[in-house]
């Protein structure tokens, strides 16, 4: 009967036919296109396609970055993690803080990044910068990793729902002499820890 219906309505028939074929090719380019991407890239690419992400745009140092919101840029300080000082002006460049910033920048650029407020701590700083902690498209809470891999401390000065977590990190990376706790002095009189100075 269908064939029938077809032979009845050669131009029904062609319609679908048409219809079939150009959904195949644009299925089949899209594919190629995808193939031709390494792996790496491919994965960054779904990986930064994300909603909800946000392009960072400018890494200031292992601890501030900007990033492009739907209102504009903001300057972000990581909630939670202190990375050794290169930029204040009252102070010389801190032991470890090249490389903190180095880092920051190596593993932010192109990248894109989700934001998270603390319920317990304020939106900004006396700067005006947001307070985030701020997620890797793969979830990592970078703001950790900061401490865990020894860039920097965790900065237990205001109340934090993640401080606990932070803590521990650090003792860890104390402990096993990553990063700064290896090379450099660490100056821990005050709740505010700093190097001081290489090792």
């Amino acid at each position: 009967m269908d064939v029938i219906a077809q032979i009845s309505n050669p131009k029904r028939h062609w319609t679908r036919r048409r219809i079939l074929i150009l959904v195949t090719t644009v299925l089949s380019l899209a594919i190629l296109s995808l193939l031709r991407l390494e792996p790496e890239a491919l994965r960054d690419q779904l990986l930064n396609s994300q909603p909800g992400l946000y392009p960072v745009v400018h890494v200031n140092d292992g601890d501030t970055i900007i990033v492009q919101l739907p209102s504009g840029e903001e300057t972000v300080r990581l909630l939670g993690v202190d990375t050794p000082e290169v930029k204040d002006p009252r102070k010389p460049v801190q032991c470890f803080g090249p490389e903190a910033s180095l880092h920051t920048k190596q593993i932010m650029a192109g990248q894109s990044v989700r934001l998270e407020a603390d319920p317990t701590d304020s939106d900004r700083d006396k700067y005006g910068r947001l307070l985030r902690y701020v997620y890797l498209p793969d979830g990592t809470l970078y703001n950790a990793e900061l401490i865990q891999d020894g860039y920097g401390f965790a900065y237990t000065v205001f109340p934090l729902t993640k401080l606990d977590q932070f803590r521990q990190l650090e003792h860890q990376a104390q402990a096993a002499y990553k990063g700064l706790w290896g090379a450099c002095n660490v100056n821990v009189s005050s709740a505010i820890k700093q190097t001081a100075g290489p090792r």
